[in-house]
């Protein structure tokens, strides 16, 4: 393939050099919005449980232990997907997971897993797995768009992604009242409503297989037989990469940061419509209507922050991008902090709803940031990095739920939003520590006269 045969400007490497969502063009524009899409329906089966909890007849305690099993599972798929992606690639892994998770969902609904304590644990646990496509979102961005892009074009697909939990918040009660309007019984509804978020999902995991394409060059599969780099051991090169991607400690430190952006996102959106409908009392349409203001923020706020960081790249370098994180992940703790201390006080829903949504912006825009560095952190890992960093997101929201939510340490609702805005605080110092020969750190410049770049960039730090 050669540069004239792209309809895109793209690098060295025919990764793309801009991004144009308008477009649909072929490999590039289709790998974006196949990508995106198939992970919107992703989130939307996770978070399609928590708006109709009350109708389901599932107690806090219920809401509460399937919201962390779900979690639990997104952080395994999370760990597997990454070097799953690295041997298979993202087209191919996205779509198994996609649409066997969705069939078994389907099975579980129909059967009335979603009416029962133990089945709505089983149910919320398949659901998570499919999240592990998140990875496999961040993959094809990395491998589709250069580095001058790859941090507006990973946000932006995440982002819109993303929106799948607000609208699963609106869109669930919805789907329940009109299957009650038109006579189904309420037992045949609270099964049958689950179909949607499952034929969602496996209708966007056949358009990914059928249309997408995983590298700009061809398929997976193709291009790994024809690359003078590719090694014949099958197996060992699964482990040499999960080594490679495990010792370097740069992913451990974004492991941890993402926890408290993008886990504080989850369980945030696990926690926010029990919270409006128990404070105001309002009904499940209203508090999923004002829970769906914070995950529909995505739409701005995650690519805001892939966009701010590869403007900060370009002008600061690695430098420009890890300070731009931490200054967003900061301020987004701070509004946290902040929501807390209103809720608790007695502040007016518009006032609470409005602090929601700056809350929103910072600590999402913060999620887009961060995927800004990850593909900066090891090229040849880059599957593993990218499961690292979202696995952590995940272990993020396990961590949270269970310390401040589960009522096992008398927390309120409220003192549980203050305390996680200092957890925000405490975890985002350790980015001070990011430092490498090739791209510097906060406090230091690359060595100019470094002779091994390129190693350093595929290898793990010695």
């Amino acid at each position: 393939m050669v540069e004239s045969d792209l309809i895109m400007p793209v690098d060295s490497e025919h990764r793309a050099m801009d991004l144009r969502p308008l477009s649909i063009a072929s490999p590039h524009m289709r790998a974006f919005h196949l990508s995106w899409l198939s992970l919107f329906s992703c989130f939307f089966s996770v978070f399609s449980v928590p708006p109709l909890l009350p109708v389901l007849g599932a107690t806090t305690s219920t809401g509460v232990i399937s919201g962390v099993v779900s979690l639990s599972a997104t952080f395994i798929s999370r760990l597997i997907m990454g070097p799953i992606c690295d041997l298979l690639g993202p087209r191919l892994a996205s779509t198994v997971l996609s649409i066997v998770t969705a069939v078994l969902s389907i099975m579980l609904a129909l059967l009335g897993a979603s009416t029962s304590h133990e089945g709505l644990i089983v149910l919320r646990f398949i659901s998570g797995l499919s999240l592990g496509n998140f990875v496999a979102n961040q993959y094809w961005m990395s491998s589709m768009f250069s580095p001058s892009i790859v941090g507006v074009a990973s946000a932006v697909s995440a982002g819109w992604a993303n929106t799948g939990c607000g609208v699963a918040q609106v869109a669930m009660p919805l789907a329940y009242s009109f299957l009650l309007h038109v006579g189904v019984l309420d037992s045949m509804a609270c099964r049958v409503v689950f179909l949607l978020p499952a034929g969602l999902q496996i209708a966007t995991a056949l358009a990914t297989l059928y249309f997408g394409q995983d590298l700009p060059q061809g398929n997976f599969s193709v291009v790994k037989k024809k690359s003078k780099h590719t090694s014949k051991r099958g197996i060992v090169d699964f482990w040499e990469i999960i080594k490679e991607g495990a010792g370097n400690y740069r992913g451990w430190i974004l492991a941890l940061t993402y926890g408290y952006c993008y886990g504080v996102e989850l369980t945030t959106e696990a926690i926010v419509a029990t919270f409006f409908r128990e404070r105001y009392n309002l009904g499940i349409e209203a508090a999923g209507a004002a829970a769906a203001c914070f995950g529909v923020m995505n739409v701005i706020s995650r690519p805001v922050g892939g966009m701010a960081a590869d403007v900060l790249g370009e002008s600061f370098g690695m430098r420009g991008r890890l300070w731009g994180l931490w200054l967003v992940q900061t301020v987004g703790g701070v509004t946290c902090l902040m929501l807390g201390k209103m809720s608790d006080s007695g502040a007016p829903p518009g006032l609470t709803l409005a602090v929601l949504v700056v809350f929103a912006f910072f600590i999402q825009a913060a999620s887009g940031l961060t995927f800004g560095i990850v593909p900066f952190i090891s090229k040849r890992a880059l599957g593993v990095i990218s499961g690292m960093t979202a696995s952590g997101g995940v272990m993020g929201g396990i961590v949270t739920q269970l310390l401040f939510f589960s009522g096992s340490f008398g927390f309120s609702r409220e003192t549980g939003i203050s305390l996680m805005g200092l957890m925000i605080l405490i975890c985002t110092l350790p980015l001070m520590l990011i430092y490498s020969p090739q791209f510097g750190g906060m406090f230091c410049a690359p060595l100019k006269d470094y002779d091994d770049l390129e190693a350093d960039y595929y290898e793990f730090v010695k």
